[in-house]
């Protein structure tokens, strides 16, 4: 259990990672409560130097012995990490959040989004769940869908950039690119395709390419991604029972997720009341003007911290269906954001105890 402090010394898990870079900004932007920061990473990132807050912190190596003295975890150095140290953290005291999926869909660890089911939170037993980063910006406007008329079915497709899957994928797209510019081509066919050694990260060419495939497929044809967004959405709405299938794709951007989601409901619900209670929602950003041509695009999102919400529009081929478009930074609200959230609600929980 988290102890009522004025600063609290914070540990970060893969600390010079893609998401764990977030980490630092966000705490750094909200003005988190920290008195220590630990630094934790794996060998090859000993002792390098990073600026927080204008001083200049020491990258130690992860190891069982990491945690002394750490209230708070924020881990995200990979699932089997996670696995292997947070137990010892929990051991050591701390309360953990971590962004991996170890722990997401063990009955004894809540998932959370603080948005929509903080209350989860009270059971923790020393490990608080970060959701996979398309399931955290879907079930925001979800929630305010399912207030309203009861969720019945949920069919969405995912555009996931590739930021989501590390930065050594970043650079390959960015390489990929680079090389393709580089050619005097009037995109003839054949013209836009790399050489076979361009591709490692990826299964595929990423430049100029969708990939429909995220992570290992399953015995049951659907990967091991579009799982998790079935099964993780059920888990935070509370709604076991709840149908959903899911698409996700890999494509050329470099941050933020975009989504098209389908809903049907138990109830009517309009395109007018939906936009009325986004609006109202925390964490969400409506952005929906068809006549100027205003929606949400990646572009646009990338850097920023609410989920955005567009084509809202109702659904005509069934007597109770919505369809919407939603957009999100998936290293900040899909993963880091989200974190550090958890993390504000815990010290905030604990001081108003």
């Amino acid at each position: 259990m988290l102890k009522k402090k004025e600063k609290y010394n914070v540990a970060i898990m893969g600390a010079t990672g893609a998401v764990g870079t977030q980490f630092l900004s966000i705490l750094e932007e909200r003005n988190f409560p920290i008195d220590e920061l630990r630094l934790l990473a794996s060998e090859r990132s000993e002792g390098k130097n990073i600026n927080f807050r204008g001083k200049e912190l020491k990258v130690m190596v992860l190891s069982k012995d990491s945690f002394e003295g750490i209230d708070i975890v924020l881990a995200s150095a990979g699932a089997g990490r996670s696995k292997e140290f947070l137990p010892y953290a929990v051991k050591s005291g701390a309360v953990c959040v971590d962004n991996s999926s170890a722990f997401r869909m063990d009955e004894d660890v809540p998932l959370v989004v603080p948005e929509v089911n903080s209350h989860a939170m009270a059971r923790h037993k020393g490990i608080i769940a970060n959701p996979n980063c398309s399931t955290i910006q879907m079930v925001l406007p979800l929630a305010v869908i399912n207030k309203l008329a009861s969720l019945k079915r949920v069919v969405v497709t995912t555009f996931q950039s590739v930021s989501g899957a590390g930065q050594q994928n970043i650079l390959e797209l960015e390489t990929q690119v680079k090389k393709l510019s580089e050619k005097e081509t009037h995109y003839g066919l054949g013209e836009h395709i790399v050489p076979p050694d361009m591709v490692k990260k990826f299964q595929h060419q990423m430049a100029y390419n969708l990939i429909p495939h995220i992570d290992v497929f399953k015995e049951n044809f659907y990967t091991k991604e579009e799982m998790k967004m079935v099964e993780e959405t059920r888990k935070i709405m509370e709604l076991p029972n709840l149908a959903l299938t899911a698409t996700c794709v890999r494509v050329p951007v470099y941050y933020a997720h975009s989504e098209s989601v389908n809903v049907e409901t138990y109830k009517k619900v309009t395109r007018a009341e939906v936009l009325e209670n986004m609006k109202n929602f925390s964490g969400i950003t409506v952005v929906d003007s068809p006549a100027d041509n205003e929606y949400p695009m990646p572009i646009q999102v990338e850097g920023k911290d609410n989920v955005f919400v567009g084509r809202i529009r109702e659904d005509e081929s069934i007597e109770n269906g919505l369809n919407v478009w939603i957009v999100a930074d998936n290293l900040r609200k899909g993963a880091a954001l989200n974190a550090v959230q958890i993390a504000e609600k815990l010290i905030n929980t604990t001081r108003e105890a």
